[in-house]
């Protein structure tokens, strides 16, 4: 179908996107990730050295995560094909597979790339397992979500993880001055206008090139824009979040301070806010995540599941009803009881992890696996507590350098009320069994 739609001359006729014909030809060419494509990037060396291995990109949408992948094809001289996960099952997957092995059978190698592999199942994961494993396919995955939290394990001890960042606005305004060089015209945007349009895109390539497409459809002969009229013709608001983005981290410290605060009101604002100016909604997800274990930990052990389904029914749904998750967690941890108990719990641990790291546990509860060990007295002693009345043996755990120590110290707020009634009887225990 394609090749008869080519020959009849229509496919040259057809209009093309700006943002595909600005499509980067070279890995040099591709805006916004020196990181990876500078003269010592990550994937500079790897194309140096003539080998990829298999990749996973991680990063926001509009970064060039599909471009880079079908260079990386070209430059490594491997057949570039091309699934996504969203439209893709087994049976597309087992076809893939099949025409991979063909061409590896003529020496052709085939580079898989596939987009929102983090889409796929567990099972549909770990297909391709055995074929990253044997070379018939170098595999590059894009997500936009945490490879740690969506992809296999076993997938990712097979694949190396590359971060690509949004773009920042010299990024963006390199692409626009790309543009303008293509059509042969400038942005028709005073100043100030330009600058929101790339606040505008939120990091995203591709965004900032299809709004500056719309703009110089609407622009009459000799018309400029001001922001305002900027805003009437894409329908979006421009961020407020300026240059250094400190109106980025002043909200989100708004947010988190009214949760804290246990004010709803003010919290639904604020996300109201941010999520108005074009904030990531997923970014305002993990903050909450993070506000659930940081603000209220165990006094509402729920506060972090309802934060996390929240993040989950967000990725589900989208914008705007997704939104409407965020909402009500937002709701729930400004409501929810108040506890850093946790949090100053294991900032204290961790100090005393830094101040006696090289201490050895007591040789009470160390394993006895030879009999060497067991005649050094490994285990020896050792009360197994479900043996013991209450199931509590009271016996000492830390370190005999610096006996027992205390971390953690529940409110009396919420669940946690519970936790330190259960500690308050487990030392009355011990005292009555002179184990302090």
């Amino acid at each position: 179908m394609s090749d008869l739609f080519t020959a009849s001359g229509l496919a040259e006729d057809a209009p093309h996107p700006l943002a595909d014909r600005l499509r980067p030809q070279r890995l040099d060419e591709v805006a916004g990730q020196d990181h990876l494509l500078g003269p010592d990037g990550a994937l500079t060396r790897l194309v140096r050295a003539g080998s990829l291995g298999s990749l996973v990109f991680w990063g926001p949408p509009g970064t060039g995560k599909t471009t880079v992948a079908r260079l990386l094809a070209r430059e490594t001289k491997l057949a570039f094909v091309q699934i996504s996960a969203i439209f893709s099952g087994v049976a597309d997957l087992k076809k893939v597979f099949d025409e991979a092995r063909k061409r590896r059978s003529i020496g052709q190698g085939t580079l898989l790339f596939v987009d929102e592999i983090h889409r796929f199942n567990r099972a549909q994961q770990d297909s391709f397992l055995p074929v990253m494993e044997d070379g018939t396919v170098t595999l590059i995955g894009a997500t936009t979500e945490n490879p740690s939290f969506e992809l296999n394990a076993a997938l990712l001890s097979r694949a190396r993880v590359l971060v690509f960042k949004a773009l920042d606005e010299a990024a963006l305004e390199k692409l626009v001055v790309r543009a303008e060089a293509i059509e042969g015209k400038p942005l028709p945007l005073d100043a100030e206008a330009r600058a929101a349009l790339l606040r505008m895109a939120d990091g995203d390539g591709r965004s900032v090139l299809t709004l500056a497409e719309e703009i110089w459809r609407a622009a009459e002969p000799g018309q400029i824009f001001d922001t305002a009229a900027l805003a009437e013709i894409v329908q979006r608001r421009a961020p407020i979040y300026d240059k250094a983005q400190e109106g980025h981290y002043n909200l989100i410290s708004a947010l988190h301070k009214a949760v804290r605060g246990s004010d709803p009101d003010a919290a639904l604002y604020y996300l109201a806010r941010m999520l108005d100016a074009g904030e990531a909604p997923l970014f305002l997800a993990r903050r909450i995540v993070r506000m659930a274990v940081e603000d209220i930990g165990l006094a509402d052990p729920q506060a972090l599941v309802v934060a996390n389904a929240a993040k989950d029914a967000y990725d589900f749904l989208g914008s705007p009803e997704g939104e409407l998750a965020l909402a009500n967690a937002v709701i729930y941890v400004a409501t929810a009881p108040k506890s850093n108990a946790a949090y100053k719990a294991y900032s204290a641990a961790k100090r005393l992890a830094k101040e006696h790291g090289s201490l050895l546990p007591p040789k009470i509860i160390l394993n006895a696996p030879t009999k060497l060990m067991k005649n050094e007295g490994y285990g020896s002693g050792y009360e197994y507590d479900h043996d013991a009345p209450d199931a509590f043996s009271g016996q000492d755990y830390w370190p005999e350098a610096i006996g027992r120590q205390s971390v953690y110290e529940p409110v009396d707020r919420g669940f946690e009320r519970e936790i330190r009634k259960r500690l308050e009887y487990w030392e009355k225990l011990r005292k009555e069994r002179g184990r302090l």
